[in-house]
């Protein structure tokens, strides 16, 4: 699809979170139709968390174009997590699927291990994984929900870092997905903004502690992206109107995303650790 003249959604909703990529209209796109990889990632593993779809989708896509092996580590969506894989595996590289919460400190420590014994290395952790349920005052975000978003968000993170450090060698990569909410704040989206400006902090933070053993620590923070959290967590109205906002007028596709991840993962940002790229459809974002 010309992805620059997309327009607006039509209103849908989802009653469940995180959401399905197939009951959404219309369906994201997860990859150009004109993209070509060149091996940027031949040989390498990458353990994606939230996989299975939205930008996690696009980005396991996009690494098996260039080259690499898949792990998917997902919640439930069984059906998106399948097609998912079909999709790495057409590119000819090998794709696990791994069902689990990662705000589950034993699913990451397995999911670290599956993939060792699977693959026997590790080169890529993608922290991508999120949740958010708006609420329109600070009173009405129960103590289950906040618990929730940021186990989910933010301590999912911790847990595979630390799952995957001893087992990352030199000159591999952690990428984290934060968002623009993290800069500009959200009056909907407290929690899930604060989880986002923690993203922030524990990726700057986390490059310092690592530089020494040459692993690259950075973060993508997108604005508004049409993936199943969307028409899961805003009603009908606010998904025909999301992406409104922002100076390009649309929500991006996951294929518009995804390009930042590659960068990120590959030779060509050997000069880059702790940094944030912002990929958000044209707000000014300083800091």
């Amino acid at each position: 699809m010309d992805v620059a003249k997309q327009p607006l959604n039509p209103p849908q909703h989802q009653n469940v979170q995180p959401g399905l990529e197939e009951d959404m209209v219309p369906q994201p796109e997860y990859i150009d139709a004109d993209y070509r990889g060149s091996e940027r990632l031949k040989d390498k593993v990458a353990l994606i968390t939230g996989g299975d779809s939205g930008i996690g989708r696009a980005v396991a896509v996009h690494f098996a174009a260039e080259g690499a092996d898949v792990v998917i580590v997902y919640l439930n969506e069984h059906e998106d997590a399948a097609k998912t894989k079909h999709l790495v595996e057409a590119y000819g590289r090998r794709c696990l699927l791994i069902a689990g919460d990662v705000g589950d400190e034993q699913c990451c420590v397995q999911a670290v291990h599956d993939t060792l014994l699977q693959f026997g290395h590790l080169d890529i952790l993608i922290n991508n994984a999120a949740q958010h349920y708006p609420q329109s005052s600070i009173v009405d975000i129960s103590q289950q929900q906040l618990e929730h978003t940021f186990k989910t968000n933010i301590f999912s993170m911790f847990y595979m870092v630390k799952a995957a450090l001893p087992h990352l060698p030199k000159n591999s990569h952690i990428i984290n997905t934060a968002s623009v909410t993290a800069y500009r704040g959200s009056p909907e989206l407290l929690d899930y903004s604060a989880t986002k400006g923690a993203v922030v902090s524990f990726t700057r933070s986390l490059s310092k502690q690592l530089v020494d053993k040459d692993i690259y620590v950075n973060a993508v923070a997108p604005g508004p992206v049409w993936t199943p959290l969307i028409p899961a967590s805003f009603d009908e109205k606010k998904v025909s109107e999301f992406g409104s906002q922002v100076p390009l007028n649309r929500p991006a596709q996951p294929s518009e995303i995804a390009p930042a991840f590659v960068f990120l993962a590959g030779r060509a940002s050997s000069y880059m650790t702790g940094q944030v790229i912002h990929p958000n459809g044209g707000e000014i974002i300083n800091g």
